[in-house]
């Protein structure tokens, strides 16, 4: 099992500073679209970032990531939405109004994931292998579908919206300081994730990995501790839907489907499974090459295939295992 102590405790901050320098680079060479390129992988990184602590170090092989995103997406949205019709989402039992506070949107988009992941995970977890994929893909699907049917927010179409959500002090319209916020809370996300990891929960997590019968043996209740890291995990996600929303001013059921949570764990597998870090670095890869391959051809997916096949065959251990063989040469 990979260890994150295996990796170079400073990467993870120089790979922030370096993140930060991206409005200027941007701004010296003229290419102001780099700033809403990165600000997309900084948005997806935290989504991957719990997606790897469940997968790389639980064991979790989630293929219903994306359900945590879109219902950050949904709720954010929804809740914006009516703030700008200044109408009630709720009128009973009690009435809820809309709003376009950061401060209530993002939070509430991460405790909407959470709770969705409280749910499906408790169901999830008392299976294991090939069942727990299914029935995470299942769920997914359910919510794809349960959100085309909301007419009332565009169904198929999506919603869109018409302003950012706003921040005491901050202009979250103008794209520099909505990225450096971004980028703020993808840090104290990762810095949670390592704290979590090196924590007695993380090694506990860890164990249910390498062989969940000797823990449970050991005296731990391993589907709690699984449940609660899914449940971070979750709320990571939804956090990084309700980001997305505000970046693209609008949301669709396409950040439920089930093509996304294969995007997503492209990412995670792409940057290193076990690092924390790594997918960071498998988000900005996949949107960089994306955008690359796009410019030139139509058919970039056709390309994009191959070359993704020949990096994980190169890259064992993806871009962060890479980065760390060449150190070490």
């Amino acid at each position: 099992m990979a260890d994150t102590s295996t990796h170079h405790r400073w990467t993870p901050l120089i790979g922030v500073v370096l993140l930060a320098l991206i409005p200027p680079v941007a701004g010296w060479l003229d290419q102001p679209y780099l700033v809403s390129l990165f600000n997309r992988a900084v948005i997806f990184a935290i989504a991957v970032i719990g997606l790897d602590l469940i997968l790389g170090f639980g064991g979790m092989v989630s293929f219903g990531h994306a359900a945590f995103l879109g219902v950050g997406g949904y709720v954010a949205g929804i809740l914006a939405h009516h703030a700008f019709e200044e109408s009630a989402v709720l009128a009973w039992p009690f009435t809820l109004m809309g709003t376009d506070s950061a401060l209530v949107l993002w939070p509430a988009a991460a405790a909407g994931a959470a709770v969705a992941a409280l749910v499906i995970g408790a169901i999830c977890l008392r299976t294991g292998g090939v069942y727990f994929i299914m029935i995470t893909l299942a769920f997914a699907q359910m919510l794809f579908f349960l959100a085309v049917s909301f007419q009332r927010y565009g169904g198929e179409d999506g919603l869109s919206l018409f302003q950012r959500s706003t921040l005491p002090g901050l202009d979250l319209g103008d794209d520099t300081t909505f990225y450096d916020v971004c980028l703020f809370l993808m840090a104290a996300y990762l810095f949670l994730c390592f704290r979590i990891v090196g924590s007695r929960f993380g090694w506990v997590v860890r164990g249910c990995r390498q062989n969940e019968d000797r823990m449970r043996a050991l005296g731990f209740a391993t589907y709690r501790y699984k449940l609660v890291c899914f449940v971070i995990a979750g709320a990571g996600a939804g956090l990084s839907g309700a980001l997305m929303v505000d970046l693209d001013s609008f949301v669709s059921p396409a950040l439920l489907a089930w093509t996304r949570s294969g995007e997503l764990l492209i990412m995670v597998i792409l940057g290193g499974m076990s690092t924390l870090f790594g997918p960071v670095l498998g988000a900005i890869a996949l949107l960089l090459l994306e955008e690359v391959l796009g410019a030139y051809t139509e058919h970039w997916m056709a390309i994009l295939g191959p070359i993704l096949i020949l990096l994980v065959l190169v890259a064992r251990r993806g871009l962060c295992g890479l980065i760390a063989r060449r150190r070490h040469a």
